[in-house]
C-alpha cells in the first residue's frame, strides 16, 4: 500500500483528497468463491460415506488423497491469498496535484501511473446492473487529452460522488495554475507509468 504521508514524486503542498480502493462485495466475492471451493472435498467425502467407502482406508489410495487434498487446498490457499493482495494493494488516490493509479497484478507485479489534473479532459462514471445501482458503487473513468491512457476507478464505492470531487480539484487545479504563469504543471505529456516490484516502493 502507498504510504500517504509519502506518496512517490509528491509536490510542495501536494494534499490527499480522495483514497479509494474497490467496493467491498470484491472481497465479498473473494471469500465466496473461496468457501465454495472448500466445500467440493466435503461433498466428495460425504458421497463416499453414503456409500460406505473409507476413502483414506486404503493402502494405495488413502495416502495419495491425502496428497491430493493437502494439494487442492494449498490451491485454494494461494488463489484466496493473490486475490486479497490484489484486492487491498489496487489504490486509487487523487491530491490536489494528480491523479495516482496503483493496480496490483498478481503477488509480484506492480504498475503505478500518474496524470496531472490539468491533463484531465473528460470523467466519466458508470454503474451497470441491479447489485451495482443498489450498492451504489461503479466504475469512473478519467480521460486525458488525444490518444493517453484513460484510467478506470474500478467498482469503487459512489463514482458519481468521485466523479463531482475530481471535477471540483481539476477546476480548481486549472484556476489555481492559470492565475500563477511561474506553475508549470509536472509531466505535460504522457501520464507517468512505472512498473516495479512492490518491494521497490514503500507500501
Amino acid at each position: 500500500m502507498i504510504c500517504l504521508d509519502k506518496l512517490p514524486n509528491s509536490q510542495p503542498e501536494e494534499v490527499v483528497k480522495v483514497f479509494l480502493r474497490r467496493h467491498w462485495i470484491d472481497l465479498l466475492r473473494i471469500f465466496f468463491f473461496s468457501f465454495v471451493m472448500l466445500l467440493v472435498p466435503v461433498a466428495v467425502y460425504a458421497i463416499a460415506q453414503l456409500g460406505e467407502v473409507d476413502l483414506f482406508a486404503h493402502p494405495f489410495w488413502g495416502p495419495v488423497g491425502a496428497l491430493v487434498l493437502a494439494s487442492y487446498l494449498l490451491i485454494i490457499f494461494s488463489i484466496t491469498l493473490t486475490e486479497i493482495t490484489d484486492y487491498w494493494l489496487d489504490v486509487w488516490i487523487v491530491t490536489n496535484e494528480r491523479v495516482i493509479n496503483a493496480e496490483q497484478h498478481g503477488l509480484f507485479n506492480r504498475l503505478v501511473s500518474e496524470v496531472h489534473l490539468e491533463q484531465i479532459q473528460d470523467i466519466t462514471s458508470e454503474t451497470k446492473g441491479f447489485l451495482e445501482t443498489f450498492l451504489t458503487y461503479g466504475d469512473v473513468y478519467v480521460q486525458t487529452a488525444g490518444e493517453r491512457e484513460r484510467f478506470r476507478f474500478k467498482n469503487v464505492d459512489n463514482p458519481d460522488d468521485v466523479k463531482i470531487t475530481i471535477s471540483e480539484l481539476v477546476t480548481i487545479c486549472k484556476n489555481t495554475h492559470q492565475h500563477d504563469p511561474k506553475v508549470i504543471a509536472p509531466g505535460l505529456g504522457a501520464p507517468t507509468t512505472s512498473q516495479h516490484h512492490p518491494d521497490n516502493v514503500k507500501l
